[in-house]
């Protein structure tokens, strides 16, 4: 079996642990697939001992925000984020999904008040396994398909 050989990054966020297929997902929520950014490495199928596979997503000069840390939860609970200074892991930690939702994702009601008003969209996390929250607007339940889709 031939070894994978991916060089290290000076600076940035290397996310790791994604659930095998997600990978494209998490560089798509993150907006990444823009010309002009940095490097910008997908690991995609890759072995896992924990999840069997996996996906590693390596960004470099790149640091997230809290809002974006709460996105990659969304899509991949069981990730984990490294922030890599001067070719060393500075910090590690797990994403969690938060008990609340604050502007990083729309309803999927198109009649729902924060689809039309000034207003910043908010949810409430009924369920994390399955991934279930509910619209503090209009009460709507969404699962995570609808989630994905409206990211």
């Amino acid at each position: 079996m031939a070894e994978l050989k991916v060089t290290a990054i000076r600076e940035g966020t290397v996310i790791d642990h994604i659930p095998a297929g997600k990978g494209l997902k998490v560089i798509e929520i993150l907006r990444l697939n823009r010309p002009n950014g940095g490097v910008l490495l997908l690991a995609s199928n890759v072995h896992s001992g924990k999840l069997g596979r996996k996906d590693i997503v390596k960004i470099e000069g790149k640091f997230l925000s809290e809002e974006e840390v709460n996105k990659i939860a969304l899509i991949a609970p069981t990730a984990t984020v490294n922030i890599v200074r001067d070719y060393k892991v500075a910090e590690k930690f797990k994403v969690e999904i938060p008990d609340e939702i604050t502007g990083i994702l729309r309803c999927a009601n198109p009649n729902c008040v924060s689809n039309h008003e000034y207003t910043v969209s908010k949810f409430y996390v009924v369920s994390r396994e399955p991934l279930k929250v509910r619209c503090h607007y209009c009460e709507r339940t969404m699962e995570e398909e609808e989630i994905l889709r409206n990211l």
